[in-house]
């Protein structure tokens, strides 16, 4: 129970308001350790309750060490927008009994707006790297008095490029602060950089790291033709399976755009959200999903980290991400809090390698479904090497195939020929070229 933390009366009415029935394990690691003021380093699955696991030792930690005459005190850095709503969200929830204020500092606001919120002096400040840093710039002592500096989703904010903005972030704030950084993977190119450059002596802590099996979520693939033949399955899908809301992952956002529309046309209550659109049409879209108006979103990766919809059943990859890490974090939209759910990936010639590369780095065996009524003609390799990749000819065996095929053929004339190519059906590892998107 949360009692076990001795935190502040009034955290714990906000714990019974909210309806939290016992820590998680990555809560009653963290919570700890934030409590006792350490630097920590924690490495857990996304929808694992860590939100909840920084957020609590922060608001005890202001709520019994007062500083009036301070700025900030709180920073919390994620990767999206989504993300910083999210997180925002569970702020003012969890310090609803406190008096505490958050402000949220996001792209797709005005300048003035958000000066406004500075201006508040909330103790809590919910941000993505690239806006503050560009506050920052006009104002360089905005962060001078933070006391906790949270990094969540460290390794999506390296993806994204902020590694510069992050350093940079953490330098502007109080030398003696308190950073926890969570992070889905310590492998991510760059973490161990961040880590040394801006945490001091901190704890470990790895709780369901992302090549967790998800024990919660059924996974499965199901192998297409094209992409006509994901348009048909994923309606067979929409229309047979049991769900309440489904997220549909698609890799780009033009993509994104042509299924919304197909769904439509099919007479889904079907939202859309990628990049290209604004902060204000994002917000509407998630707000009408977490009222129920809308039961299937079309999405990009930027819906991957920072959703938390609590009636998501059902995930489908209509395009395999591009690695391990995003298949994960994908996927956790649904089989949140201890519920269960179901991942369906559509699978094409074009993305065996990278399904095969997926269960490898993830050490599982995704279930092959088949629906009788839309089976395809491709079956997937008829032959894969251990590594799960198809059996592709040699390049010597190529070159001897196409000289023994043209030996004794001699040319209508005298100029000299240049040797046949091989095939262009298949590239040497046995995989057919990559079609155009």
């Amino acid at each position: 129970m949360f009692t076990q933390f001795n935190l502040d009366p009034q955290l714990m009415k906000a714990i019974e308001a909210l309806d939290y029935s016992a820590p998680t394990p990555v809560q009653l690691q963290a919570i700890p350790a934030a409590l006792a003021g350490d630097d920590i380093m924690v490495c857990a699955e996304t929808g694992s309750g860590k939100t909840a696991a920084f957020v609590l030792p922060t608001l005890h930690k202001l709520i019994n060490k007062k500083a009036p005459n301070s700025a900030t005190r709180v920073l919390i850095l994620a990767p999206t927008r989504e993300l910083a709503r999210q997180l925002f969200k569970q702020c003012e929830a969890l310090a609803k009994f406190t008096g505490i204020e958050a402000g949220l500092i996001t792209g797709g606001e005005s300048f003035k707006f958000q000066a406004a919120t500075f201006r508040k002096n909330p103790e809590i400040i919910v941000s993505t790297p690239g806006r503050l840093i560009d506050h920052l710039g006009r104002k360089p002592n905005l962060m001078n008095d933070v006391e906790v500096l949270v990094l969540d989703e460290a390794d999506r904010m390296l993806d994204m490029g902020f590694a510069e903005d992050v350093m940079a972030i953490a330098n502007h704030c109080d030398e003696q602060k308190q950073t926890m950084l969570f992070s889905a993977t310590m492998n991510q190119k760059g973490i161990r950089h961040v880590i040394k450059q801006v945490l001091n002596d901190p704890t470990t802590i790895t709780v369901d790291a992302i090549k967790g099996s998800h024990g919660n979520i059924k996974q499965q693939i199901m192998l297409a033709d094209d992409d006509q033949h994901k348009d048909r399955l994923l309606t067979w899908m929409l229309a047979n399976e049991t769900y309440r809301q489904c997220i549909i992952f698609s890799n780009t956002k033009a993509k994104t755009d042509e299924l919304y529309h197909f769904l439509r046309y099919h007479k889904h209550k079907v939202g859309v959200l990628h990049g290209d659109m604004t902060q204000d049409e994002r917000n509407h879209i998630m707000s009408r999903m977490q009222q129920g108006h809308v039961s299937v979103l079309v999405a990009t990766d930027v819906a991957s980290r920072g959703l938390d919809v609590k009636n998501i059943d059902l995930v489908v990859n209509f395009d395999l991400p591009r690695s391990g890490d995003d298949y994960v974090h994908r996927i956790g939209r649904t089989g949140r809090a201890g519920e269960q759910g179901l991942a369906v990936s559509l699978v094409d010639h074009s993305e065996w390698n990278l399904k095969a590369s997926i269960e490898r780095y993830l050490k599982i065996e995704l279930e092959v479904r088949k629906v009788k009524a839309l089976l395809g003609k491709y079956k997937g390799p008829k032959k894969v090497k251990s590594n799960g990749k198809p059996v592709g000819k040699k390049k010597k065996d190529v070159k001897k195939a196409v000289a023994k095929k043209s030996a004794g053929k001699k040319p209508a004339n005298k100029q000299r020929r240049s040797p046949a190519k091989p095939s262009q059906a298949h590239f040497g590892d046995g995989t057919a070229p990559f079609k155009k998107r």
